[in-house]
């Protein structure tokens, strides 16, 4: 039996009834990944799923053109695209890392390659970032070439689902923002096949960041999405989430 989960966006803005959509689907998800035991542990309910094949979904991306070009990535801290920051940092690639949950002023790790204390698998993680990595702030960091986003699901269509945070599509806006993510980024997600759902599948609203590809233990599936211009819905954000992320209080201002 599933144990209950605590909903991730208590705080977000939006509809109910797109919010409702979108945790239905999520539960979907989850119990699907449980049923097949495709889901690493601690368990798919209530995160970004680490899965079975989280490595060889790591590998496929780095066979692909746009990983070759990209000199430095930004990536989600979660467990299921750990293979993908691992091989980044051993290609010699710039990874940047969000804090969880945008706790911090300076609300990404910097992972140089050439500047490490500890193996690419160890730093790659929260905790080895934390003993290996420095703290910067959005003003620190470089153009980004390669976006790594973690999902519940992703949709053939460039659709994403993540688990209803926000924090994903809110780190996009802040580095579009500031310039550091333009239409060139490539966006990508590495997840099992499960979690992958035909277009129109994925209920969206209109902050949420579009896939380039959805890249799995067995393929690649390009989308080619139409990607607006990125940068902060204010209007989208509740006063709860603007207070419980520092960045986004500096950002408006008083």
């Amino acid at each position: 039996m599933a144990r209950r989960v605590r909903r991730h966006d208590g705080d977000a803005g939006g509809s109910a009834g797109l919010l409702a959509a979108k945790a239905a689907l999520r539960d979907e998800v989850w119990a699907a990944m449980r049923a097949a035991k495709v889901a690493r542990f601690p368990g798919a309910e209530g995160r970004i799923p680490n899965f079975v094949g989280a490595e060889a979904a790591a590998e496929r991306l780095r066979g692909m053109a746009q990983w070759r070009r990209a000199g430095t990535v930004k990536s989600n801290p979660d467990s299921a695209q750990l293979p993908v920051r691992q091989r980044a940092l051993e290609d010699g690639k710039v990874v940047y890392m969000a804090v969880p949950r945008l706790t911090d002023a300076d609300p990404f790790f910097l992972l140089d390659p050439d500047d490490l204390a500890e193996p690419p698998r160890r730093a790659a993680s929260i905790r080895g970032a934390a003993r290996s990595a420095r703290r910067v702030a959005v003003a620190d960091l470089a153009p980004v070439d390669l976006v790594v986003m973690g999902c519940v699901a992703a949709g053939a269509d460039g659709a994403r689902l993540g688990k209803g945070g926000g924090f994903a599509d809110l780190e996009f806006a802040v580095a579009a923002g500031a310039g550091l993510i333009g239409r060139r980024t490539v966006v990508v997600t590495t997840v099992h096949e499960i979690q992958v759902k035909p277009a129109g599948a994925i209920p969206t609203g209109a902050h949420d960041v579009p896939l380039d590809f959805v890249v799995t233990p067995d393929r690649v599936i390009a989308c080619r999405p139409d990607r607006p211009a990125a940068g902060i819905r204010w209007d989208e954000l509740t006063e709860a989430k603007i207070a419980a992320i520092p960045l986004l209080g500096a950002l408006r201002g008083p």
